[in-house]
């Protein structure tokens, strides 16, 4: 039968000028690499690919957490429609809890709830896309923004993270990309794929250098206060005075909670320069037409503010710090991976392929698809989140299995060594 051309509403992912979106996502690919699991090994399967601490009993939520989602149900008051920003509670409560690191208070009207972090990605990518317009990303970074904008039809331009200076953002290659038409530049702290932390001096140049190219400055804090090493954690909205920051945020990690997608856009202005140039309307009419955060879940965050406790926190930041040495340090034994910088926060790191040194692997991907079928073990090829031939290893696993893992890659590695 005689076939005509494509229907006008068959799109097939297609972007406005007819070419197919190229989108690559953690999730699609640890798909891939899992489906080479070898069903006959008796070992436990290692997952350090993907960031979800909350399979393991070493990383469970606090009881205060789970006591306020059964009171906000019962309470049969957060059955009902949100408002298209979240509830008022909701939103005073973060405004309160995140102003606590800051120089300035927020306000309610400061702060708009999204369905976890990666609805709020969507949202400002949204809102802040335009024909011709571009968007500066950190390399290695989140896939999830290349995703979105490609769909979006944002052009996605790549400046450099620095693994000899810690991950630090190359700002001279920040400088040399953006142009009339860049919208914002987004850092990620504590840093994924990366694991490392700004400092404060480090994070005002990023700040000044955003003012001088008139970008804005989206900060991804959704490892916020994860922070183990010797740099503390301060969020980018302390430089608002300086230029305004669109933070990202969520109680998924910090909480180990990524199921119940609670997050949140908050608009770090104490000048007013977001109002006033129209980019608050754009979230806020975008949000009347996307998905909400569960009400439930909204009804439960006061309570879970205002009673988790500090133990809870330093227990799960203790384990994490725990899990960042020994990945450290067994990863230090493998002669194939190097590890230029340690972990200092966040729940990953990435480590480079020394190809040369292996004899039957052909790059990252190929790496980790012979090492999910020999040792059952699953981690991320670097070309996801930008860095060929590396990986991101994630560590926010039981320690002990984590140890289990990190031997089995280096019996690996030495297994597919060239030999001498």
């Amino acid at each position: 039968m005689a076939t005509g051309p494509s229907p006008k509403w068959d799109i097939s992912h297609a972007n406005g000028e007819g070419k197919t979106a190229s989108v690559i996502t953690v999730r699609s690919v640890l798909e891939k690499i899992m489906k080479n699991l070898n069903e006959s090994d008796t070992r436990p399967v290692v997952p350090l690919g993907h960031g979800d601490p909350s399979a393991f009993p070493c990383f469970r939520t606090t009881l205060a957490a789970e006591d306020a989602i059964v009171d906000a149900v019962r309470s049969a008051k957060f059955n009902c429609y949100a408002p298209a920003v979240g509830i008022e509670p909701a939103r005073r409560s973060i405004a309160e809890h995140l102003s606590r690191d800051l120089p300035y208070k927020l306000s309610p009207d400061d702060v708009y709830l999204t369905a976890g972090a990666n609805h709020a990605i969507e949202v400002l990518v949204t809102a802040l896309a335009r024909p011709g317009a571009n968007i500066l990303l950190p390399r290695p970074g989140y896939p999830l923004y290349e995703a979105h904008a490609s769909f979006s039809q944002l052009e996605v331009r790549h400046f450099d993270l620095l693994p000899e200076k810690g991950w630090e953002v190359d700002l001279d290659s920040v400088e040399a990309l953006a142009n009339d038409r860049t919208v914002a530049m987004v850092v990620i702290n504590p840093g994924n794929p990366c694991g490392n932390v700004l400092t404060l001096e480090h994070m005002k140049k990023i700040a000044e250098t955003a003012r001088k190219l008139g970008i804005l400055l989206i900060a991804d804090e959704v490892y916020d206060h994860l922070a183990f090493g010797s740099n503390p954690f301060v969020p980018v909205g302390v430089c608002g005075p300086i230029t305004p920051v669109l933070t990202i945020g969520s109680m998924s990690k910090r909480w180990i909670v990524p199921g119940w997608r609670l997050g949140w856009i908050v608009t770090n202005d104490p000048t007013g320069i977001l109002q006033r140039s129209g980019i608050v309307q754009a979230l806020k009419s975008y949000l009347n037409i996307t998905a909400d955060p569960t009400t439930f879940v909204q009804g439960a965050v006061t309570q879970i503010l205002n009673n988790t406790t500090e133990d809870f926190f330093l227990k799960i930041i203790n384990t994490l710090c725990e899990s960042a040495n020994i990945c450290y340090d067994r990863l230090k034994e493998i002669p194939c991976i190097t590890c230029p910088h340690k972990a200092e926060g966040s729940m990953s790191t990435m480590v480079k392929l020394n190809l040369p040194l292996l004899e039957d692997i052909s790059d990252d991907m190929d790496f980790c698809v012979k090492l999910a079928k020999e040792e059952s073990v699953v981690v991320l090829p670097g070309f996801v989140v930008g860095l060929k031939n590396w990986l991101r290893v994630t560590f926010s696993v039981e320690p002990s299995l984590l140890e289990d893992g990190l031997g089995r890659i280096k019996a690996f590695s030495l297994r597919h060594a060239k030999k001498k």
